[in-house]
């Protein structure tokens, strides 16, 4: 899924901001199987996107960006292909966006940073 060597950043995004970076054109890689929280995405936040036949292989480079809606509080559902009213109403939603550079970490503000802080540990 990600190159062998990246760094991957995550910002959280408001609903209005992952709407914004989807309205501006993405490639689906939502997984049909997940059809009942896909459905909950464009009810409850009115973002749509195109539910492929089948899950897709991914496969990032550089520069590419990724959103992820993340859900917690919702059942496994057994038996039945929706999730109810009061189950969505229950749930937590966050949407995030993450980058992927293939910036070697020890070029990146971060990474400098540890470096600093590993040579003040061993006095250099």
């Amino acid at each position: 899924m990600f190159p062998g060597n990246c760094n991957i950043a995550k910002r959280e995004l408001s609903v209005e901001q992952a709407k914004e970076v989807i309205a501006g054109g993405v490639v689906s890689c939502l997984n049909p199987s997940h059809k009942a929280s896909i459905d909950v995405m464009q009810t409850r936040f009115g973002i749509a996107v195109e539910i492929p036949q089948k899950a897709p292989s991914v496969s990032l480079q550089d520069g590419d960006r990724l959103v992820v809606m993340g859900v917690s509080g919702l059942p496994r559902l057994e038996n039945r292909h929706e999730y109810t009213t009061q189950e969505v109403l229950g749930a937590k939603f966050t949407f995030s966006l993450f980058t992927v550079t293939s910036e070697k970490f020890e070029d990146t503000p971060e990474g400098r940073k540890a470096t600093e802080a590993v040579r003040d540990m061993a006095g250099w």
